[in-house]
Order: structure tokens, then C-alpha cells, then sequence
């Protein structure tokens, strides 16, 4: 039975791995203000950045989503990993020894699963870069040197040679403590007839890695004639490789690709290499897979969908290559950015490029460049003869639902413009009226997905619909009340040194709207706002540790980042909004009583009658300092 981690060994761990340095290796953040981080959100696609995450505290939350929580948070839910698997990859990336409690700590069984299909592959790509000196491996080194690629570039992308035996591999992983099961299970090993052999062997290996730089697979090169396998074999799907899901090259290109607004996208492991030698260092490339969504997501978050950001493809000529960027045209409208095509003379591909016209040649075939969608209209006019009135009204019929596609109705226009040119039909508006009345036919039949139900009241009180969870009023911040409460609780804790200790002396009931009664009953179980002076990360860890469900944890996270509302964030801001909620309050109590009084009417008693009276004095002699006096009357 996997034993408990340490308490203060996670404190150790939140503390030690920065919130943006994580969150950077799945995505580009740039200044929110305030301190804040904020980029395109990982957990749902948007064309705008909604995800905001705060260093200093340690916290994300996406305002779009309502997803939140802290660096154990963020990586459980982009990678799919258990509460202790994630704390284990962080405590090794810190450096940091565990603790577990319950029995000690044994690693082959404690550590979670896909921590150790990750380890077995970090291991194995150590394994295979060591045998690429070896003598068998001779065939592989002079693969690599005739296509220019000499020891250093090898080493850069770690590639290997897995050696021709059966099971060397195995063997080798067995002797680092891993299972038969957890050897099959990873991909690196398969069935034989007398046990676990290896999968790869006699091959080139290319280490595919993850965005955030972890192995988790292979692509392997055949180099012998007698090797009957398939020219590239890559790894099976696994727990932690899903081809759809990885770019090779991506751990290199990812921080040029977000600083750059670019990425290009070739064909093969070689092309990936001969780019960045040749100083294209946004190259990636997929893994023996088309060029799909899930690819998209990936890019899309490194490059923010700015207005400057490009997409390039340089598939072959090749009918092959134009049959892959046409796949690749149909996903087109997935991206902001534009997207283009690049096609090196002569069919050849960026490694063959750069062995005939070397690293210039290279750079030069990503700058003059072809619209994607010029390039699939051209492939698809291409196959028509445009001399006959048949043939272009053929090829309109297949272009024109390509066209309608476009979801930006100006860019629409122009292109179908552009189509019209191509086929050569002089009457411009008859091939734009056709796509646009193929465009309003595709969001007729509801193609494009269904429109947002109107709101009552119109579009002015269209909002986000809230999370689940606590009923009320609370994200509806039409209230001045409850503008006035979520500002309050926002500062109880980013800016706990200015509310406290008064803060603390607040009621639950105090504020109206169930969701912040919620978390002002989280703050008060964390030990309350003047527990955040000493330590504010710790703090904010205690109330979210404290929420009751994932709704309210949610909310903590949201307040924790959302940017304050005043210009001037000091005592005197803080002091408005702790004499507004206590005053309303006040009033409400004031309220409460005369009702109650009056309902009542001449059966209350005498007794009663005075206490109330004298509380309603009490009352609303407080109420008047409050207005009189500010702050200084609480």
C-alpha cells in the first residue's frame, strides 16, 4: 500500500517549483498587470486569454472555465496525474527527497504509474544515446553523418541506437528495478515467445518528448535491408504517448515558438533537426501522425493567437505532401494565426535542402511563402479544365464549400474573390454570392454549432453562466453589495495586511451572497486573514485546503488572481470596503428588528419590546459613527 507523502515535504514542494515556470512549459504568459501572469487557457479553447495566474501566490484560475488551484493544481489536471504522482515529478524536478508516511518509502511500488513509464523511458533514452558509440552502431553514426548531422547535433536531440539483440534493453531496465509488466505496459518491451523482448532493436532512436520536456516515447529509423519492420516504427499508445498528442521537437522549439509568434511544421525527425541547425529553431514535427486538432491546441497556446502569429507548413510537393496539407486545411480555421505553406524547389524536403544548398537555403524556404488556403483552392482547381464552361463550374462546386468555411466574413469575401480569379469567371460577385450563400446554408443546417440562446433583457445582461455549486447572486455583480463583498474578500486575501485584524472580527453572515459566505467561512477555518501576514502562499493553501467542494475552491482561486477594481490599492481602499460591508450589515440587523417589531405589533412583550428597542439604539448609533467616523469606527 502506497504510503502517505510527507505534509511538510508537499509544503516543500509548492514552495519550491514557481507556478510560471510550470505553467510556461504548456503555454505562453505574458503581464496581466498587477503582478499577474495570463495566456490562453489549457482546460477549454478561446480566441482570447481568460487564464491568469499569479506568481506570488502561487494560484491560477481561468476566469473562462473557472478552473484553479495551485502548482499541484495545475499539473494534476493538464497531465492526468494522481495528488502523489504529481508531487513526486515535482519533488524531482526541485530536487527535493520525499518523505511517506505508513511504512516507509519503497519507490518501485509507491512511485504512481505514469511517474514510472516516465522514468523507464528517461532510462532507456540514456541507454540508446550510450550505444550510439558503440561499434554495432557504426551503421547509424554514418546515417547520420550523410545527412549532415554530426556527433554534437546527435547529442543535442539525444538520439540513439538500440542494439540489434533481442532483449539488451530489457535486461538493462530490469537492473534499474523495473517490472516485466511495467517494461510491456511502457511500450519498450514486448511479448516474445520466452518473456519480455525489446521493441525497438538495430534501429535510430529519436526521443519524443512532451511540452513540458519529458520523454515519453520513440520514433526508431530502419537501417538494415534484413529489417523487415517498417521504414519508421514509433511507439504504441500508451498511458503517457498519444501520437495526436505530441510534436517531436517541441521541448526545443517551445520558447522561440512564443517569443517568435511562429512555428513551422515539418514532415520528419531529420527535417525537425536540419531546421533548428540551420537556425529555424521553431521547428516540430509530427509523430507518424496527420497534422490534427489536438496538434493545434498545442500550438495555439504557445503562440497566444496574436494578430502576427504564423503558421508554416513545408510538406513535399509531392502528391503525398499536398494531400497532407489539404488534411491540414481543413483543420485551418481552428487557428487565429495565419497559416501558410512552404515548398522547397525540386520536391526536396528541409534535410535534403540543406545537404544541397545548405543552412541558408533552409532559412530562405520559410519566408517566401504561400497562403494555406491559396495553396488547397489551387490543388483543388488544379484537377479541372478550366477552359470549358463544364470544367469551371465543376470546380467552383468543389471549391466554394472550402471558401464558405471561412469563418471571418471579410477575409470570406476576399478569398472567394481570389476564386473567382483562379477559375477564371469574370462575373466576381455570382462566385462570392455563392460562397456566402453556402456559408448561411452551413449555419442553417447548424454546422458551425448552434447560436447562444437569447437572454432576457438583452445582450447588455448576457452573462458567463457560474459554476455549480453555492446558489445565489454572486457572480452577478450588477449588485452593489456584492461588488462591494467579492472586493473585500479579494483583498482578505491578496492584500490580507490591510483588512486585518478587522476582517477577522466579520460574520459569516455578513456577507449575502452564499458563494463568499462560503469562502468567508474558508478564511476563517485557515486561521483567518492575519494567518496570511506571516506567510501569504501558506495561507492561501490553508483556505483552499479548506474549501468544501471544488465550486468554492474554485472561487478562492478566482479572488485570489482577479485584479482589484480601484486604482489605489492601500488602507484607505480596504477601509471603504470593510465600513460599506459592515454597514450594510448593520442596516440589515436594523431591518430585521423593526420588521420583526412590527409584525408582532402590540403582542410583543414589554420586556422584549424594550430589549429590541434599545438593540435598534445600539444599532443605529454604530451605523451613524460608521458614516461619520470610516474605518476608525470598526
Amino acid at each position: 500500500m502506497a504510503g502517505r507523502i510527507n505534509d511538510d515535504d508537499v509544503k516543500a514542494v509548492r514552495d519550491a517549483v514557481p507556478i510560471d515556470a510550470v505553467v510556461s512549459e504548456y503555454l505562453q504568459l505574458r503581464n496581466a498587470g498587477g503582478g499577474n501572469l495570463k495566456g490562453l487557457c489549457p482546460f477549454h479553447d478561446e480566441k482570447s486569454p481568460s487564464f491568469q495566474v499569479s506568481p506570488s501566490k502561487g494560484l491560477f484560475h481561468c476566469f473562462g472555465c473557472q478552473e484553479g488551484g495551485d502548482t499541484i493544481a495545475f499539473v494534476m489536471k493538464i497531465d492526468h496525474l494522481s495528488f502523489s504522482e504529481t508531487v513526486e515529478r515535482l519533488a524531482a524536478k526541485a530536487g527535493i527527497t520525499l518523505r511517506y508516511e505508513e511504512g516507509g518509502y519503497n519507490p518501485s511500488h509507491q512511485r504512481g504509474e505514469r511517474i514510472r513509464l516516465v522514468e523507464a523511458h528517461k532510462a532507456a533514452a540514456q541507454f540508446y544515446v550510450e550505444q550510439l558509440d558503440s561499434p554495432e552502431a557504426e551503421i547509424g553514426r554514418k546515417f547520420l553523418a550523410e545527412r549532415g548531422f554530426d556527433q554534437a547535433a546527435a547529442a543535442h536531440f539525444g538520439v540513439g541506437y538500440s542494439p540489434a539483440g533481442w532483449d539488451h534493453l530489457t535486461r538493462y531496465l530490469r537492473g534499474k528495478g523495473f517490472s516485466d509488466r511495467e517494461l510491456i505496459t511502457s511500450g519498450l518491451s514486448q511479448d516474445g515467445r520466452r518473456g519480455p523482448i525489446d521493441r525497438f532493436r538495430g534501429r535510430l532512436m529519436w526521443p519524443i518528448s512532451d511540452t513540458s520536456g519529458e520523454v515519453v516515447g520513440f520514433g526508431a529509423r530502419k537501417l538494415r535491408d534484413d529489417d523487415n519492420g517498417p521504414k519508421y516504427l514509433n511507439t504504441p499508445e500508451t498511458a503517457i504517448y498519444k501520437k495526436s498528442q505530441v510534436l517531436y521537437g517541441i521541448d526545443h522549439a517551445k520558447k522561440d515558438i512564443a517569443k517568435a509568434s511562429r512555428a513551422v511544421v515539418v514532415e520528419g525527425y531529420t527535417d525537425v533537426m536540419a531546421c533548428h541547425l540551420a537556425g529555424i529553431t521553431t521547428a516540430i514535427a509530427t509523430c507518424g501522425t496527420a497534422f490534427g486538432g489536438d496538434h493545434i491546441k498545442i500550438l495555439r497556446r504557445l503562440l497566444m493567437d496574436n494578430g502576427s502569429a504564423r503558421v508554416i507548413f513545408t510538406f513535399d510537393g509531392d502528391a503525398a505532401g499536398q494531400k497532407a496539407a489539404l488534411r491540414a486545411f481543413e483543420d485551418d480555421q481552428k487557428f487565429a494565426a495565419e497559416t501558410y505553406i512552404a515548398i522547397a524547389p525540386d520536391n526536396m524536403d528541409p534535410c535534403d535542402l540543406r545537404l544541397v544548398k545548405g543552412d541558408e537555403a533552409v532559412r530562405d524556404l520559410v519566408e517566401p511563402r504561400t497562403p494555406l488556403f491559396e495553396f488547397a483552392l489551387r490543388q483543388i482547381v488544379g484537377r479541372y479544365d478550366l477552359e470549358t464552361p463544364a470544367g469551371r463550374g465543376a470546380a467552383l462546386d468543389e471549391a466554394a464549400p472550402v471558401v464558405a468555411r471561412i469563418k471571418n466574413s471579410s477575409s470570406q469575401h476576399e478569398v472567394a474573390v481570389q476564386l473567382a480569379g483562379m477559375l477564371g469567371i469574370l462575373d466576381t460577385q455570382f462566385v462570392v454570392k455563392r460562397v456566402a450563400q453556402l456559408a448561411r446554408w452551413a449555419r442553417d443546417r447548424g454546422d458551425r454549432g448552434p447560436a447562444p440562446a437569447p437572454t432576457r433583457g438583452g445582450p447588455q445582461h448576457q452573462q458567463a453562466r457560474p459554476p455549480a455549486g453555492p446558489s445565489g447572486p454572486a457572480l452577478h455583480l450588477r449588485s452593489p453589495a456584492h461588488r462591494t463583498e467579492r472586493e473585500l474578500l479579494k483583498l482578505a486575501l491578496q492584500r490580507p495586511a490591510l483588512v486585518s485584524p478587522a476582517f477577522d472580527a466579520y460574520g459569516v453572515d455578513e456577507f449575502t451572497a452564499p458563494p463568499y459566505a462560503a469562502v468567508r467561512q474558508c478564511i476563517a477555518e485557515a486561521g483567518g486573514a492575519e494567518r496570511g501576514l506571516a506567510d501569504t502562499r501558506e495561507y492561501l493553501v490553508g483556505v483552499l485546503d479548506a474549501a468544501p467542494d471544488d465550486t468554492v475552491r474554485k472561487l478562492v482561486t478566482e479572488l485570489a488572481v482577479e485584479v482589484f477594481h480601484g486604482k489605489s490599492i492601500d488602507e484607505a481602499y480596504a477601509g471603504e470596503h470593510l465600513v460599506k460591508v459592515r454597514l450594510r450589515a448593520v442596516d440589515r440587523r436594523i431591518n430585521d428588528v423593526q420588521g420583526s417589531l412590527s409584525r408582532l405589533g402590540s403582542n410583543v412583550a414589554p420586556d422584549h419590546l424594550a430589549a429590541a428597542q434599545n438593540e435598534v439604539w445600539v444599532l443605529q448609533q454604530y451605523a451613524q459613527s460608521l458614516r461619520n467616523n470610516g474605518a476608525d469606527a470598526l
